[in-house]
Order: structure tokens, then sequence, then C-alpha cells
């Protein structure tokens, strides 16, 4: 009324709106929406957030019926397990439960990206034979970033927790700038080359002011976003031209060199000998009679996530973390393939790289969309991911068959863009849970106020 009466109808009477009788906690009725403690089974405009404002009994219903407590992209509903699987008196028990599986799925994302996402793109770009600046402001640095993309992009993808990815991916670029720069600078100190260091900075400050010039304005239209990928790719140009600006004035350098004095090689004693004794350690361990695994062999020894070598030295607290590790390290050994350059055998085992043609295409259409194309029903009748073991098992044959067990086949290298699309889905999946696990904790937060 007043919006109208500011423009001339302020005689105009105020709307008639009957609104519905809305039931308290306490046994009274109003009819305005904001009463506190307000029941509302079944209402489409609820905030799940409200679900502690309700009696205890009526905690289940509330988010059976509410839309807002529907959790659609995960693999599990959080909510429904916390406010219907338990008691209201025993609600801290899944909260501290869900904090377990949480710190849990930090530990999925590391092992993931560590392990099998960043290998698989480095061997990536030793096949696309990358400079290592490049691949380093590339397929490395997304791989290093996996975690963040993948949280990012799941946590845009519901408006309920979009608030969540601007917040960490700055926070991640304010950990790693200082925590980690400054832990490592304290363990081993280095010498950061100037150039590269200089032009990286200045990028990094460009990309944080636009991002602060978008949240003053308060929008973000398609402009603003094709700005962003624009600066990256400008960046990635910077870094190739400078690489091949550098590499020119070696060999221009190398060139005069040959024809003035020659220059002396480092001292032996100058040069690190952890190679050297990586070498002996590893000789040390080398059988005096050479012998060929069987395929069994080889696939029973693949699948071994323990060193024992390993298992023998390490301290109490390292064996605890490992056995921790060896659950998702045995599945992501089952389904995610690497490839390792720098291992003369570049990690081929053909068993496992075999049964890995079947395993990868059935995680990515089990993992993508929480598996629900992997479920869907051909006619009614036949599952997808049938289907698709089906498929895998006759490339399986086909691989098993035009390889052998001591030399990689020439198409090894397709292995590797597997690893990376199904680590990268893997990733997905556990970030997915992370942020239907924080936007558990907001909803249960309020019991504890």
């Amino acid at each position: 009324v007043g919006w109208l009466g500011g423009r001339g109808f302020s005689a105009l009477p105020p709307p008639q709106v009957m609104l519905p009788d809305i039931v308290g906690t306490d046994g009274s009725s109003c009819r305005a929406s904001p009463c506190a403690g307000m029941s509302r089974i079944g209402g489409s405009t609820d905030d799940c957030r409200l679900v502690m404002e309700q009696n205890a009994s009526e905690w289940c219903a509330f988010v059976r019926s509410t839309p807002d407590c529907q959790d659609d992209d995960g693999f599990l509903n959080y909510l429904d397990d916390a406010f219907c699987a338990f008691s209201p008196s025993l609600l801290p028990l899944p909260i501290t439960l869900f904090a377990c599986w949480l710190l849990y799925l930090f530990l999925v994302l590391g092992v993931t990206a560590d392990k099998y996402f960043c290998p698989n793109l480095s061997a990536i770009s030793t096949s696309l034979k990358l400079s290592h600046n490049v691949a380093g402001v590339t397929f490395l640095a997304f791989g290093n970033g996996a975690p963040d993309v993948f949280s990012a992009v799941a946590a845009f993808s519901d408006p309920r927790t979009a608030g969540l990815a601007i917040g960490a991916l700055f926070g991640a670029g304010v950990f790693v700038t200082t925590v980690v720069a400054g832990g490592i600078s304290l363990v081993k100190p280095f010498t950061a080359a100037s150039r590269p260091f200089l032009r990286d900075i200045i990028f990094y400050i460009l990309a944080v002011f636009l991002t602060f010039y978008l949240l003053y304005l308060g929008r973000i239209k398609l402009g603003e976003s094709l700005g962003y990928l624009g600066l990256y790719i400008f960046y990635v140009l910077v870094v190739v031209v400078s690489t091949w600006i550098y590499k020119r004035r070696k060999m221009q350098g190398l060139s005069t060199s040959i024809l003035g004095e020659p220059r002396l090689l480092p001292d032996s004693e100058d040069v690190p000998n952890t190679f050297y004794n990586s070498c002996e350690s590893a000789e040390e361990y080398m059988p005096l009679i050479a012998y060929h695994e069987t395929t069994a062999q080889i696939l029973l020894h693949s699948l071994n996530p323990l060193d024992l070598r390993k298992w023998r030295r390490k301290p109490w607290h390292w064996r605890l973390f490992k056995i921790m590790k060896i659950p998702i390290e045995v599945v992501l050994l089952l389904t995610v393939p690497v490839v390792d350059p720098d291992k003369e055998d570049r990690n081929w085992k053909r068993p496992l790289n075999c049964l890995h043609v079947i395993t990868s295409p059935l995680v990515c259409i089990l993992t993508f969309k929480s598996g629900k194309y992997g479920l869907y029903r051909i006619d009614e009748i036949f599952p997808v991911w049938t289907v698709v073991v089906l498929i895998g098992a006759v490339l399986a044959v086909i691989v098993f068959f035009t390889s052998k067990n001591e030399e990689a086949p020439k198409y090894h290298f397709i292995f590797s863009f597997m690893g990376f699309l199904v680590s990268a889905l893997w990733i997905s999946a556990a970030a997915t849970e992370v942020v239907q696990l924080l936007r558990t904790f907001g909803v249960d937060r309020t019991s504890t106020r």
C-alpha cells in the first residue's frame, strides 16, 4: 500500500487476503507464516532449517514432506537418516557419525587426487609432449585444484549451497598462499624464479580483483563469465610464449658457449645422492634369479595396497593411517588405471588393466548423477549397467589377447585418459557428498542452540 501510495493510489483500500490457519506447536493458531514454532507439514515454501522448531515427533514427517529437505544429488539422504533412522534423543549420534564420514571423504579426495588423478594427468601431458611450464598451468593445475573445482561445481548446482563455493575457493587460495607456501619455506627453503613468480602473482591479483568487483556489483552475467575464461586463456598463452622465448634464448646461449670455453660440470659431492640411494635400496630387494610372474600372481600383487618393506620401517601412527586408507585404495585400484611414465613398464599390469576395461565404465555410469542413468532400464528389462558390463567384457578379452604381461601395448596411453575420467568422477562424487553433509550440518546446527 505504501508503495502504491507514493504514486497517487493511497485511496485504494488494502486488498483482503485470506490466509489459512496455521496451527502452532502449543495449540494456538495464527494467519501469518512467520509465527514462531508453526508446524506446516507439507508446505512447499518451508525452509528445511525450521525442522528444529517443530515438535520432536514431527521431525521425520517434516523432513520427508518438505521439498527443501530433499537431497537428490547425493547417494545418501543424510537429513532423512538423521531425523528418521534415529530417535530424537539420539540425534548427536548421527551427527557424530556424519562428522567421521566427512573426514573420511576428505581422505578420499586426497588419495584420489594424489595417487590417481595427478599421475594420469602427468602421463597425458607426457604423451602430448607438453613442457613442464605448460603442463603445470593446465593439466597439473587442474589436477591440484580438482577437489576444489568439483566441490564448487557441486555447491553451485544447488542454490541452497551456492554460498559455500565462493568461501571455499577463496579459503583454499588463502590457505595455499599462506600456510602451504610458508610451511614449505620453513621445511625446505628455496629460491623462486623471479619473472615467472611475478607473472603468476600479477594474474592472481587480476583474478581476485575481478571477483571482488563482481561481488561488489552483486551480479554476474555472461560477459563476466567469459571474462574469467578469457583471463585464464590469456594466462596460458603468456606462459607458452614465455617458455618459447626462454628456450630460444637458452639455445642461443648454448650455441655461443660451444664456441667459447666449455662449462665445467658440478662436483659429484654437490649432486644429491637420493637417486643413488633409491637405486641401491631397490637393488637390495631384487631377486638373484630372474623369474616371470604368472597372470594370477600379477593380479594379486597389483591389488595389494600394502608394501611390507615400508610397513616394517614406519611408526605406529603411519600404520594406523594406512589401515584407514586401505579400503578406498583397494576400491581405486580395482576401478582406476594409472599410467606412470617414470616406470620402466609404465605401470602396465595386464590382468588388472583388463579388469579396468570392465570396472571403469561401470564406475562412470554409477557415479554420474548418483547412478540415475546406470540404473535406467532399457525397454523396462535390461539395466544400462548390464549392457556396459557386457561391452566392457568383450573389450577386456580383446585387450588380453592383444597384449603381453612383460610389455605394455602401444595403446597403453589410452588408459591414462580412462584413469583421468574415472578419478575425476570419483572426486566429483565425493565432493557432492561433502557438500550435502555440510548442508546437513547447517540444518542440525540449530539443535545445539
